[in-house]
């Protein structure tokens, strides 16, 4: 038996409840630990779910932020530095990053043990022990009209990867790399492959690849 929760009735719902749902109706997102520095050279890890692909040639990523009106660290040194990284998640560390997301005085680094790593002179931090890392640099941003949420479009600029889930068409196997992923704000997955099918084409059944 199915639910049914209009507008009006979701609008109406205790805004903790509503706030859950909402954010799992989406199903699986990624999960990305992003890096960043500020000018004084703290550096900040928090979570994020709302990282997506945007283009190809050239290479983008996107991001979006909750409305820029309170201290929002990734945002303001991403604003100020121009650099971020986004580095994949494991069983061994989602606790971790996890905990990132708490109000830290110090590093979010130093606060939960995860180690911040530098490479070919980015000049933000990547995560130790990521098996997917990427240096991004700011392209623009754009502020939703309708609830203020900023859209954050970066470049990808740096990639590592560990070999043994990058195939040889590109493609990673994202099981062979243990990414995590997650639901709503607060539950975590590692992803089960189904299969993987051929390029679609009208009256010929996908066949498995």
């Amino acid at each position: 038996m199915m639910r049914h929760i209009d507008h009006e009735q979701l609008m109406n719902e205790d805004s903790f409840f509503r706030r859950n749902l909402v954010n799992c109706l989406s199903g699986y997102k990624s999960l990305n630990l992003i890096g960043t520095r500020n000018e004084h050279g703290k550096t900040n890890l928090a979570p994020f779910s709302q990282v997506f692909h945007i283009g190809a040639a050239p290479p983008l990523v996107g991001i979006l932020f909750r409305p820029h009106t309170v201290k929002r660290d990734t945002l303001e040194n991403i604003l100020q530095s121009k650099y971020f990284t986004l580095n994949h998640v494991t069983p061994e560390m989602y606790r971790q990053a996890h905990w990132t997301a708490a109000n830290w005085e110090e590093s979010e680094f130093e606060g939960t043990g995860l180690t911040e790593e530098f490479k070919v002179d980015f000049f933000a931090p990547f995560v130790k022990g990521s098996p997917v890392q990427l240096g991004c640099s700011l392209v623009e941003t754009q502020t939703l009209q309708i609830n203020q949420t900023v859209l954050l479009i970066g470049s990808i600029d740096q990639i590592f990867v560990e070999e043994k889930g990058l195939r040889a068409d590109g493609s990673l196997d994202l099981n062979i790399l243990e990414t995590v992923t997650v639901s709503g704000l607060d539950e975590y997955h590692v992803g089960e492959k189904l299969g993987r099918l051929a390029y679609p084409k009208p009256g010929i059944e996908p066949a498995e690849i």
